[in-house]
């Protein structure tokens, strides 16, 4: 039980990633990665729903009538994005701003429904549990990975501090790449790492 537990955390890491495998949540990851500190907070954000999500369904699941199921569903993602969002707009305001409609955009995100109707409706709590905190966590991976990239070349720091005027970048010459922030640019790197992945990795590739 230990080791499948494992295996639900740790492969949407790579083998099962939501982005790069299942291409899911792909809005999201493109519109919130300009700048870390709101790709951090949108990535916990996702991980808090789908993990809390997946729990509350997995306990009803023996009750829910399944015609309703998706309304059911639905009502629980609602709720928990509600709490987010409050959450964020109490503790941090700034960046609750920065990600606008995207905090509410949880509740249609594909990776927190598809968990809810793929795996918590036919199995209990704590492998729910483990499902939800692997494909949060796997989720949250790309955004960081795209974040931190975007930041450091398009801006030239990192949660705001300017790490390539402390390194001496600028004064050997180097300007920040203003691609890097646009949203094509995502979608860019995106492609880039879903190649990298699938190139390293034979089971992914297309026969």
């Amino acid at each position: 039980m230990a080791t499948r537990n494992w295996k639900l955390i740790t492969m949407p890491f790579d083998k099962e990633n939501p982005i790069t495998v299942q291409v899911l949540g792909i809005c999201s990851c493109l519109a919130v990665t300009a700048q870390l500190r709101p790709a951090l907070v949108m990535a916990v954000s996702v991980t808090v729903v789908v993990m809390l999500a997946n729990v509350i369904i997995s306990l009803m699941r023996k009750t829910i009538p399944p015609r309703i199921r998706i309304i059911v569903q639905l009502v629980v993602v609602s709720t928990l994005v509600v709490l987010v969002d409050l959450f964020l707009k109490a503790f941090v305001y700034d960046v609750s701003k920065q990600l606008s409609v995207f905090v509410g955009l949880i509740i249609t995100n594909c990776i927190v429904m598809g968990r809810l109707e793929a795996f918590a409706m036919t199995n209990p709590p704590l492998p729910s549990l483990c499902d939800g905190l692997g494909n949060g966590l796997g989720y949250g991976i790309i955004l960081v990975t795209l974040g931190t990239v975007r930041e450091l070349f398009g801006s030239g720091t990192l949660l705001g501090y300017p790490v390539m005027e402390k390194i001496g970048a600028y004064s050997i010459g180097y300007e920040n790449n203003g691609l890097m922030i646009m949203p094509p640019m995502a979608l860019i790197l995106v492609g880039l790492i879903i190649w990298l992945q699938r190139s390293r990795n034979k089971d992914l590739q297309e026969k």
